[in-house]
This record gives structure tokens, C-alpha cells and sequence, in this order.
């Protein structure tokens, strides 16, 4: 019987909005995972995927793939790890929320002796700094407005389209590329068909890129992507 002490349970996220931002990937956040893992002596036990568009995120109940992670590691009796801190969160909030799920969380990235406090410590810095980001953006548009600058170009509507159009298809491509895996795994437990490949998807709550139910036409598209 495998010591609880020593045993993990692995959680990713990938998001269309974030995604190969900073590492943030999906096979990046598993070697880091692996890696912390062999280096301390963890067995990872299970491993549970989320795959989201970033809205609504920092709400537990949009997140079914973390909330059985959290289960599965109170009936193990095991921690749950993370490569990064913001695959849990930035909010200071849902951060708080978690540590109030009875469940002992490792950031990979940031030692297995970073207890709560400092989860809570780096997660307000983490928070401060998109304010900060947000207010300096602000404050600029706003210093070009005084000036007499024009926000926005009106002749260039036909160029703001198709860049509209191709960071959409980036968009779509990559989160082809984020839940593909998830994909594979299906077909190789044998439900080969677009239907029941919808079907399963569905039933482990991970929803399309617009955040919607899965269907044999979206789960086609998607391969299609990826072709």
C-alpha cells in the first residue's frame, strides 16, 4: 500500500486566453509536475485535467476537474500539486477558498516547504500586479486622450477584421491543441466515435472553447485542427 505522505495527486489547466504564456502549457506543466516529483520522492496517483477559456475561472464550481482532484485527494489523504500557482489561481480569494478544502496544495514552483501563508502571500502579489498592470494601461490611454490622440482608427476597419479574424483562429487552434490530449486518451479507451467522444467530454465537465457542450460536428473541427 503506497504511503500517503509520499503520494500526489497531479492537477493542470490550460486556458485559450493563457496559453503558452510563461510556460504555462500543458506538456510544460507536466514535466515540471514530474520532475518536482522524482526529485522529492512523490508518486503521482492520479492526474486531473482542466481545460477553460479563462472566464469565470476563479469559481470553483466552473472548475469540475479541480473540485475531484480535491475530492480524490481527501479520500487519499494525499496533497494536490500544481506546476505553478496561478494554474490554481491569482485570486487571492479563491486561493483562501481552497485552503479552506481540508486539502494540502505543492506548487512546483515554489518548494515542497511553501506552506498556506506564502501560497497566500505570492497569490496577493500576483493579484496587486494585474492591478497595477491594469492602472498603467489605464492612466496611458487616458494621458493620449488628453493629448488630442484619436483611440481607435476608423479607416483601418478591414485590417482590424482580419487580425480579429486570425487571433480568433489562433485562439481556436490552440485550445485544438490543449484538449486534444484529453482526446487521444478517449479514442484509446475505445469510444472511437465523434459522438461518444463528444458524450465523454461532456461528461467530465470540460467544455468547448466558447464554453459550451461538446457535439459530434465541434469534436470533428477540432481534429481537424490538429490534423
Amino acid at each position: 500500500m503506497s504511503d500517503p505522505s509520499r503520494t500526489l495527486i497531479s492537477y493542470l489547466r490550460v486556458s485559450t486566453s493563457r496559453q503558452g504564456r510563461s510556460g504555462l502549457g500543458l506538456e510544460a506543466q507536466r514535466t515540471t509536475i514530474a520532475q518536482f516529483a522524482a526529485a522529492h520522492g512523490f508518486t503521482i496517483t492520479a492526474e486531473y485535467l482542466e481545460v477553460e477559456t479563462g472566464k469565470g475561472a476563479d469559481a470553483l464550481e466552473r472548475r469540475p476537474q479541480l473540485t475531484a482532484a480535491l475530492a480524490q485527494a481527501r479520500k487519499l489523504k494525499c496533497a494536490v500539486i500544481v506546476a505553478k500557482l496561478d494554474r490554481l489561481s491569482r485570486d487571492v480569494a479563491f486561493i483562501s477558498g481552497l485552503m479552506a478544502q481540508r486539502v494540502s496544495f505543492i506548487v512546483a514552483e515554489l518548494g515542497a516547504d511553501a506552506d498556506p501563508f506564502m501560497l497566500h502571500v505570492y497569490a496577493a502579489l500576483a493579484e496587486k500586479e494585474r492591478a497595477l498592470i491594469s492602472a498603467r494601461t489605464k492612466a496611458a490611454l487616458q494621458a493620449k486622450k488628453a493629448a488630442g490622440a484619436r483611440l481607435g482608427n476608423r479607416t483601418n476597419l478591414m485590417e482590424a477584421a482580419t487580425l480579429g479574424a486570425a487571433a480568433n483562429a489562433a485562439q481556436a487552434n490552440a485550445f485544438a491543441a490543449n484538449v486534444l490530449p484529453v482526446v487521444k486518451s478517449i479514442q484509446a479507451s475505445g469510444v472511437t466515435s465523434l459522438r461518444g467522444i463528444a458524450s465523454t467530454l461532456n461528461a467530465r465537465g470540460i467544455r468547448t472553447a466558447r464554453g459550451g457542450d461538446w457535439h459530434a460536428q465541434t469534436v470533428k473541427q477540432t481534429l481537424i485542427r490538429q490534423g
